[in-house]
């Protein structure tokens, strides 16, 4: 019976004519294990994975294969991007097992969904030590038969582990970032740009870190420009290697050797949407452009919102390849068809993808991005926000069953404060309001924030759901996305419960973040921001060259222009830094405001430049 044909993720549609028997996640898998006493396979991917492909062709496309585990198991096929929590939870269960964590991710449960056997792809054939996946079913059959004792010890210590609340740190949210930039700096690799070896991924969170470290007084001097200068250095190497590509501007995933080449081909909306954010920050507008022109002429979808990832396969003079694509200059691609666009569109990716346009579109003068960034925020809220609920994805309209995560609601609510910013549209700031508060309302006991839906409700149903979204890695976790967006909402509306809430969100994150800085980039500069003294930089009134140019240059999270009437509507919506702020003698007028205590206004760029130098 085929299961997945009319799945919104083109992951799982892209297994529907598998001869395994894949039901889609959701409780019906779990019934079926229970009523034939048979463990379930939990096998995760994403469309664009190179190895996800590789051994759904060797193994699941192969009817020996797909009999053995049909007769013996219950199969359930995950998109990963579609349900991050089932990943997060499942991919912290497989850490018990392999050290090589990655995808596809194949866990083996028992009816209850707790873990007792998990690995990453398998070979059709013993391979260098490894066995077959067929080995590997007929191993974790056997145990399932003949050792019921030990895989319920096993899968039940395990998952009570997971879902043990992590507790605050005994000095709050406090980090000491001289410990975590000493961290940063052993990790270089000062021969070739970035961190640590093969393989060599961007860790787009931590370069940013390392950019707030460089500009933050929570690192003093000399050691602050040391760590700035260390993300410089990588940027400019990861631009000049062979993980950008050089036609189209993207970034691919990660790189399998130390100098950055062999890339693995896939491009993601969340590296690249990062990484727009670094480069502008460092003022590398070519690259920058490169990589809105990726965005705009690849992943865009028709409505204005973006894919989520580029394939890493496609067909060159009709042969399969890997790469095969990119290694042609532009008339040779012209030629060729490009590989496959996974077209879903995720919300919380696309909040990336929205506040780094705005972000850079101020930093780089580029007007025309804040405008995609406003075609992308429109259609995202007009198809994945119904009244005040929110929707994890959609495909060409359809809408995924998938809930939307702390993620989602984190990420979309920060990316749409930075384009209120940017834009000088209120309307984008009274949403992201709606989505913190909703995240506050949803909060239970000692939390600062929930998904309004809850978790996913299978999991849930099986005690399985991890207490708080505190996973990272390639990019932030829904925890600090939303700590950020509550910290920029204190930082406009001077209401201190924003930024209670974000130490509370941070504080259990505090400790393990500052001893894994690599792992939790997001955190940690979620938590320098919580340390810091928000200063903000508001213009109001007729456009003025060189105010515009202190604003686009200034290092700061709020440094906006707006007309009057802007700033009274900003005003009136209750977003109290802009109150009384208006335009004097007619002329552009600058307010520089530190934790909401504000300097005399002023009409001079260079009085203004002068104070930024002394602002904490």
């Amino acid at each position: 019976m085929n299961r997945l044909d009319s799945a919104v993720s083109p992951y799982l549609r892209s297994h529907a004519d598998n001869p395994v028997d894949w039901r889609p996640w959701g409780e019906d898998a779990f019934d079926e294990a229970e009523r034939r006493d048979v463990p379930v396979l939990v096998s995760i991917g994403y469309a664009t994975c190179h190895w996800c492909h590789v051994m759904a062709r060797e193994s699941f496309s192969d009817p020996g294969i797909a009999a053995y585990l049909n007769e013996h198991f219950v199969a359930i096929k995950v998109d990963r991007e579609e349900h991050p929590d089932v990943d997060s939870t499942y991919m912290a269960a497989a850490s018990a097992f392999t050290p090589n964590l990655g995808w596809p991710l194949n866990v083996f449960a028992t009816p209850d969904g707790r873990a007792f056997y998990a690995g990453t792809y398998s070979p059709p054939r013993p391979m260098a030590g490894h066995p077959s996946f067929r080995q590997v079913l007929e191993a974790v059959d056997e145990a399932w038969r003949t050792k019921r004792e030990e895989v319920d010890r096993v899968s039940g210590a395990l998952a009570e582990a997971l879902v043990a609340p992590v507790m605050p740190s005994e000095s709050g949210a406090s980090v000491d970032f001289g410990e975590v930039a000493e961290q940063l700096l052993a990790y270089e690799d000062h021969e070739h740009g970035g961190f640590g070896g093969a393989p060599k991924f961007p860790v787009a969170p931590v370069l940013l870190l390392a950019l707030r470290l460089g500009r933050s007084p929570v690192l003093p001097q000399p050691r602050a420009a040391e760590v700035g200068a260390l993300a410089r250095r990588t940027l400019a190497a990861m631009a000049a290697s062979g993980l950008r590509d050089p036609v189209e501007g993207g970034f691919f995933r990660y790189a399998t050797k130390r100098d950055w080449t062999e890339p693995h081909y896939e491009r993601m909306l969340y590296d690249n949407a990062q990484l727009l954010r670094a480069y502008a920050e460092v003022g590398d507008a070519d690259t920058a452009a490169g990589i809105v022109s990726f965005l705009t002429e690849v992943l865009r979808r028709p409505s204005g919102a973006f894919g989520s990832a580029q394939d890493s396969e496609s067909f060159v003079n009709g042969e399969r390849t890997e790469g095969g694509y990119y290694a042609l200059d532009a008339a040779g691609r012209a030629d060729q068809p490009p590989p496959a666009v996974d077209g879903k569109v995720l919300t919380g990716w696309n909040g990336l993808a929205i506040g780094a346009l705005a972000t850079a579109a101020r930093r780089l003068g580029r007007p025309e991005w804040t405008r995609l960034a406003e075609e992308a925020a429109d259609a995202v809220l007009a198809s994945a926000r119904t009244g005040r609920s929110l929707l994890r994805a959609t495909l060409d309209g359809r809408q995924s069953p998938a809930p939307a995560t702390l993620e989602d609601y984190g990420m979309l609510a920060r990316g749409l404060l930075e384009l209120a910013l940017a834009s000088g549209e209120v309307h984008y700031a009274k949403v992201a309001r709606e989505l913190v508060d909703d995240c506050r309302s949803a909060a239970g006991p000692g939390q600062a924030f929930a998904a309004p839906g809850g978790p996913d409700s299978t999991l849930a149903r099986r005690g399985l759901a991890l207490a708080a979204d505190t996973g990272e890695g390639a990019y932030p976790s829904g925890t600090s996305e939303m700590a950020v967006a509550a910290m920029l909402l204190n930082e406009l509306t001077g209401e201190d419960e924003y930024r209670e809430a974000a130490e509370l969100a941070l504080a259990p994150l505090a400790a393990i973040a500052a001893s894994r800085p690599i792992s939790l980039g997001g955190a940690l500069e979620a938590l320098a921001r919580l340390q810091e003294i928000g200063t903000a930089l508001i213009v109001v009134g007729p456009e003025d060259p060189d105010l515009a140019a202190v604003v686009q240059s200034a290092e700061l999270d709020v440094a906006v222009s707006v007309t009057e009437e802007q700033a009274r509507a900003f005003a009136d919506a209750g977003f109290g830094l802009f109150a009384d702020r208006a335009a004097h003698d007619g002329r552009a007028t600058a307010y520089l405001c530190e934790g909401f205590v504000c300097r005399l206004p002023t009409h001079e760029a260079e009085q203004v430049r002068q104070a930024l130098t002394t602002a904490a």
